[in-house]
């Protein structure tokens, strides 16, 4: 410990000294040991700073790969068009759908079994009597003021595979009673009728509107029924509405590969893969954290070996081949017009390249695996770790310290005070001492 002076004038002027700076003067060795420590820590915090944004951008680049590689991603996305959207409409290809071209020829589209009442002047008036609808008799509750409204509420309640519905126009109300269930497996059947109208002592039958008949078509030849007007099953992973049925025409579904979508997914990549190399650029100057830093070669040289690496998948073997080029300062390009030219020509070979046992697509993502902080013993994670356990080691020693300084400080001023508190009483023991002198020998100093 070096040494400290105190400078309190002259002992007898009973001016003391200040015992704050003081204080703070002799401890001032002591927080100087605190602050190797404390600057170690602020690299370490700065180096955890990069390696966050690295991670967080290793992953994005891992979550982009991945739409390429997943046997479900954007490789198996379809898209399809029909030649005539009066007739037919196409709703969806899923990642099942092949690409191809299919004829269709609607016969019938598919009806929903409907029957409806009598009409009653005043749909207000009490019924009486019940009905049998697919098996299931459904009353008047007896002594009860059931109306055309209320006997609907019942028939819904029931839920027996139909729907009640009350149709008013210029002859009155009637009941309408429509199939849950499109084509012919809806059919309705309705027996046993003795519904009246209890107010004019009339009868209320029931007639059919509709069948429920199916929709008939040919697909590529191929005869199909189908319950529904909404066709699924018929063309794999694909399904379309039918919207009319104009004699002795052929349209034409056209299912493709979504290339848009891949072509999206590419450039998601090239964006994340230029992220992660400019994170790494970044830090080539002296004066920033990760200057030097193996963690960081060995992600560079990593990442350098995985984008031209993995086998090659029929004549796809390089990124290259779909358009991607690499710049003088490691970050890559695309070309869209060359990737959609590579799709088109050799797409089951692309797929290949991305989604084969070794391919390049599988040989990247455990590259990107090993190196993010998404798993523990990825590179990013175990730098951080590393830091994390050299940062416990700075903060507790910087901790023990400020306890040691704050017990030195307490010990110090109470030490010092004591001293000063003795100074400060110098005077008046002089005083003490001259009086007494004065009074044993008669002499008075304030004579002379």
């Amino acid at each position: 410990m070096g040494t400290v002076g105190i400078n309190f004038g002259s002992a007898t002027s009973g001016a003391g000294f200040d015992v704050a700076s003081t204080v703070t003067s002799i401890l001032a060795v002591q927080q100087a040991i605190e602050t190797p420590w404390k600057t170690q820590l602020a690299a370490l915090q700065a180096q955890d700073t990069v390696f966050s944004t690295l991670g967080t951008d290793l992953s994005t680049l891992s979550t982009s790969l991945s739409s390429l590689t997943s046997f479900d991603g954007v490789l198996a996305e379809k898209q399809g068009s029909s030649s005539n959207t009066n007739v037919l409409a196409l709703t969806s290809a899923d990642t099942t759908a092949v690409a191809g071209s299919h004829s269709v020829v609607v016969t019938s589209l598919a009806t929903t079994a409907s029957n409806y009442s009598d009409s009653i002047t005043n749909a207000s008036d009490t019924l009486s009597g019940s009905v049998t609808i697919n098996g299931h008799q459904i009353s008047v509750v007896s002594g009860t003021s059931d109306t055309l409204k209320t006997f609907a509420t019942a028939i819904n309640n029931a839920a027996i595979g139909v729907t009640a519905s009350i149709v008013s126009d210029a002859n009155g109300s009637r009941l309408s009673i429509t199939s849950n269930t499109s084509g012919a497996s809806g059919a309705i059947t309705l027996s046993s009728n003795s519904l009246a109208d209890s107010s004019t002592s009339t009868a209320i039958a029931f007639h059919t509107a509709q069948a429920g008949v199916n929709a008939a078509l040919t697909v590529d030849g191929l005869a199909v029924s189908s319950a529904s007007n909404t066709v699924t099953g018929a063309i794999p992973g694909v399904t379309f509405q039918l919207l009319s049925s104009p004699l002795n025409t052929t349209v034409q579904i056209q299912v493709t590969n979504d290339n848009n979508a891949i072509e999206t997914s590419l450039s998601s990549l090239v964006t994340a893969y230029n992220a992660v190399i400019k994170d790494i650029s970044g830090q080539e100057k002296t004066a920033q954290p990760l200057f030097g830093s193996p963690t960081l070669a060995l992600i560079q040289t990593q990442l350098q070996t995985a984008i031209f690496g993995g086998s090659a998948s029929g004549s796809i073997n390089s990124l290259s081949q779909l358009g991607l080029t690499t710049n003088q300062d490691g970050t890559l390009s695309i070309d869209t017009s060359a990737l959609d030219n590579a799709l088109n020509a050799n797409f089951s070979d692309i797929v290949g390249f991305f989604q084969n046992t070794g391919s390049f697509g599988q040989s990247f993502s455990k590259t990107l695996s090993n190196l993010g902080n998404s798993s523990v013993n990825g590179a990013v994670s175990l730098a951080q770790q590393q830091n994390s356990t050299q940062e416990t080691g700075l903060n507790d020693n910087i901790s023990k310290q400020d306890a040691s300084i704050a017990n030195q400080k307490t010990a110090l001023t109470a030490e010092l005070n004591a001293a000063n508190q003795v100074l400060q009483a110098i005077p008046l023991q002089l005083s003490e001492i001259s009086q007494i002198y004065s009074a044993i020998s008669g002499y008075n100093q304030k004579n002379f």
